[in-house]
């Protein structure tokens, strides 16, 4: 269904090159980031009251672009694996349906190769939840699980900015310290993720047409072509409009979960960093004016179609969640979102953190 090889080969070959520097330089930028990450656990913990040095089981990785490339086309493989085992027996093996198979897995293999060549030079950092450990590439020994810090795209950036770079590199691992904090501190945290994605994807249409008339309707909101009277799509990418009214609701639950993740990340590298990073205030300034304004025309139109404009409103509410609660009932008082699923915040609650607090610290009636 998928040719995960020229997936690969297709990113590796068309993503930019990094910044120049030196196989010297290379080597610095390497060591510092790991040291970087080993001051920023010890931060993180002190800072949330959140996990051991016990639980922090999962390796860093510091990569390249194709690095991270093979690292995410590891991680797709592993979570997709049902709803492409699906999608294949339904096909069927007679002869047409395998020779079709093996052009729509090449056609599909390229696509993909060309979304990962575009976000390769984009992303700083990531924790892989669902990693499987290969020969190149180790996981955590319970689940998966691993923290890649890219280290081309964090040179581009502070060099962009022109900020001081030793600060902006632990800025930058503080942010994706937390992440591997959230897991590695809340065992259920990844089985529940991985819960609601694959009941995402088991309802996914797998009836070709019907998925290809859904990518049609969606091209035409994106594009303003909706058809007279069909109201409601504006503003939704496409992963959100080519849903069905099942996968809309677990995709509100998803969007509460990951605004909590990226709002708490956000707020401990704030609360974190006037201690340990001098210039924090000059970095988060420009660092917001990147993210409002983006780049080209075209970089702006593939971040409205992948979703990624939601990904930064996701960054700002879920920190005004955070804030808004731990202001209220303090550090302790937050973490008892990390109970249960049962209390972490709905899409609604993200909005309205005091509805939240009613509902999570209310006292129980006589």
């Amino acid at each position: 269904m998928v040719d995960w090889n020229l997936a690969v080969a297709t990113a590796t070959r068309l993503v930019r090159p990094g910044p120049d520097v030196s196989r010297d330089e290379a080597r610095a930028v390497v060591a510092e980031l790991r040291r970087h990450a080993r001051s920023a656990e010890e931060h993180v913990r002190g800072f949330t009251n959140l996990g051991t040095p016990e639980t922090h089981d999962t390796p860093l990785l510091v990569v390249d672009r194709p690095g991270w490339v093979r690292a995410n086309v590891a991680g797709f493989r592993e979570l997709l694996k049902p709803l492409l085992d699906k999608m294949q027996e339904r096909r069927g093996t007679s002869p047409g349906n395998v020779v079709m198979g093996a052009v729509g897995g090449k056609v599909t293999g390229v696509e993909l190769g060309m979304l990962l060549s575009f976000l390769a030079s984009r992303v700083l950092g990531q924790y892989e939840t669902f990693a499987p450990a290969t020969r190149d590439l180790p996981a955590g020994a319970n689940g998966g699980g691993r923290l890649l810090l890219v280290a081309p795209n964090i040179v581009h950036v502070e060099r962009e900015l022109d900020v001081e770079p030793h600060d902006f590199r632990l800025w930058v691992t503080l942010h994706e310290e937390t992440h591997r904090t959230q897991f590695t501190a809340v065992p259920w945290l990844r089985d529940h993720l991985e819960g609601e994605i694959q009941a995402f994807l088991a309802e996914t249409d797998v009836d070709p047409t019907t998925v290809l008339e859904r990518v049609r309707e969606a091209a035409q909101s994106l594009v303003g072509g909706r058809p007279e009277g069909e109201e409601g799509d504006e503003g939704r990418s496409l992963v959100e409009i080519v849903q069905t009214p099942a996968q809309r609701e677990i995709l509100g639950r998803l969007t509460a979960v990951m605004s909590l993740l990226e709002g708490h990340a956000d707020y401990v590298m704030d609360g974190v960093g006037p201690e340990v990073v001098p210039s924090v205030a000059e970095i988060r300034e420009k660092f917001q004016q990147r993210r409002a304004k983006g780049a080209s025309r075209l970089d702006m139109a593939l971040r409205k179609l992948l979703g990624l404009d939601a990904k930064l409103r996701q960054y700002r509410d879920g920190e005004r969640f955070v804030r808004a609660v731990v202001d209220e009932v303090g550090m302790e008082g937050f973490n008892r979102v990390w109970t249960s699923p049962n209390t972490l915040p709905t899409k609604a609650e993200i909005g309205k953190p005091a509805d939240w607090i009613t509902r999570v610290h209310r006292k129980p009636e006589a």
